[in-house]
């Protein structure tokens, strides 16, 4: 039983920050991906930010510059730092991850359950 738990939203100004957590938890033998995808009210799932078992990073031009992914390997932790936060970027935000729960087993992946980010202007 693998879950995805995200958690770090809030009601925040624009030009503030939030910092947003994703802990992997249960049967875990590797994490080969994991990443922020966000979800605004009649919009389709973006992907904004993503992180490789390397350490490799990838963002959407919408968040570049603003926004940071980083990994607690120990803790099996992803975060999301969101600096210069504007009111476009009020979404669910959701966690994802490519992985595997054990030797036996593929690559699977999951979802947490979402966090709602709203910046007012």
């Amino acid at each position: 039983q693998v879950q995805l738990v995200a958690s770090g939203g809030g009601l925040v100004q624009a030009g503030g920050s939030l910092r947003l957590s994703c802990a992997a938890s249960g049967s875990i033998f590797s994490i080969n991906a994991m990443a922020w995808y966000r979800q605004a009210p009649g919009k389709q799932r973006e992907l904004i930010a993503a992180i490789t078992s390397g350490g490799r990073t990838n963002y959407a031009d919408t968040v570049k510059g603003r926004f940071t992914i980083s990994r607690d390997n120990a803790k099996n932790t992803v975060f999301l730092q969101m600096n210069s936060l504007k009111p476009e970027d009020t979404a669910v935000y959701y966690c994802h991850g490519v992985l595997r729960g054990s030797y036996y087993q593929n690559e699977k992946t999951y979802w947490g359950q979402g966090t709602q980010v709203t910046v007012s202007s």
